[in-house]
Order: structure tokens, then C-alpha cells, then sequence
């Protein structure tokens, strides 16, 4: 099966109900496909991948669970196994190291999203686009902000991806202004 973004979008809200799931689904598609851009790989192929990566953890959000289910229903459907290894990497289970720039990205984009949407969201105009990097440095520091974003994941993330940490701050704010109104971030 060659999912579509139609595929992938149907299937996500078959499983998975809650908008800041939904939105969070969507950034990470934007930051994959701006990364996918950057690193002139297949972005519509990198897209899907973003926005399917969470299916099941709406289901199962527990770490044993997730992101094994949202596999197991890729696999039982008959996704392309790029896409299934890169869901499944981007999780902590260590029999699926990430071995792909895809998953690399994947893994590099899944927290930070989340940060960047926080930061937005405290601005007073709740818009990411003013948002800066320094901004965000700022909010990074800040421990009891944002608590549950993982920032050492972030930083593997970026350090994976060859790229600085604040140029990949940079990066993923661009990608997440190009869909701000459909994070209500605009």
C-alpha cells in the first residue's frame, strides 16, 4: 500500500479524537515536511510520517503501548515499512534505533513542536509569528514551563540531525508558521 495524506488523515482521526492530538499531529507534518525540503528527500512521503506518528497514543498512551499499537496497525494495514520503522523509532524502544535521517527528523521534531506551541500560546497575541528563537531560549530555561516537553530529547534530536540546536529552533518555527491558523496560532 502507497498511503496518501488522505489515507493517513482519516486514519488519524479514526483513532485519535482530541484537537491538541490532532493539532499536535499537524505541526509535526509541517516540520517534517520542512525538514524533508531542507534535506531535498521526499516531502509528501516525509509529511505522511509526521502526521500518522502519534495514531495510537490517543488509545494508548502509556510507554509500553505506545508507539507498538499505532505499529501494529500500520503493519496489520499494510503501510510501507520506512513509515512503520520511523513511528516506531521515534519512541524509546531501543530494538529500533533510529537509523534514517527520516526517523532522525521524526524523533528531532516530536517534542519541540510542543515546546513552540507553548511558547506561542503565553505570547500575548498567541501567535507564532513573532516568535523567535531567543524567545524560546528563554522559555527553555525554564523548567516548571512546558514541564512535560523532554528538552534532552530535543537536544539529541538536533545533535542527530547535524544540526545546531537553535538553527533547529529556527527551522521548526518557520515550518509551524506555515500552518498557524490551523494550530490557531496566527
Amino acid at each position: 500500500m502507497e498511503p496518501t495524506r488522505s489515507d493517513a488523515w482519516e486514519l488519524l482521526t479514526q483513532h485519535t479524537k482530541n484537537p491538541s492530538l490532532l493539532k499536535h499531529a499537524l505541526a509535526v507534518e509541517a516540520a517534517m515536511r520542512h525538514y524533508a525540503a531542507h534535506f531535498n528527500e521526499p516531502v509528501e512521503r516525509w509529511g505522511i510520517t509526521g502526521l500518522i506518528h502519534d495514531v495510537d497514543f490517543e488509545e494508548h498512551p502509556t510507554l509500553d503501548e505506545h508507539p507498538m499499537a499505532g505499529v501494529a496497525l500500520l503493519r496489520e494495514l499494510g503501510w510501507p515499512e520506512d513509515i512503520i520503522y520511523a513511528v516506531q523509532s521515534h519512541g524509546t524502544d531501543e530494538s529500533a534505533p533510529r537509523l534514517h535521517l527520516m526517523d532522525k527528523a521524526l524523533y528531532a521534531v516530536d517534542e519541540l513542536t510542543g515546546l513552540l506551541i507553548a511558547c506561542a500560546m503565553v505570547r500575548p497575541d498567541k501567535s507564532i509569528n513573532a516568535l523567535e528563537v531567543s524567545s524560546v531560549k528563554k522559555k527553555w530555561k525554564d523548567k516548571a514551563f512546558a514541564r512535560g516537553v523532554n528538552r534532552q530529547d530535543i537536544e539529541q534530536g538536533a545533535q542527530d540531525l547535524g544540526i545546531d540546536l537553535q538553527d533547529h529552533i529556527a527551522h521548526v518555527i518557520i515550518a509551524l508558521r506555515s500552518i498557524a491558523a490551523d494550530l490557531d496560532l496566527n
